[in-house]
């Protein structure tokens, strides 16, 4: 299992990512998919 909890990313003033978790089940396939 792979967890990520409490995660913030800030650019300047602007806030894009605020607390989030992740939780990733051994053997489960995952993809993020976004804009770069």
């Amino acid at each position: 299992m792979i967890a990520v909890s409490g995660v913030h990313k800030h650019f300047g003033g602007f806030r894009a990512v605020d607390g989030a978790t992740l939780n990733i089940a051994k053997g489960s396939i995952t993809g993020l998919v976004g804009p770069n």
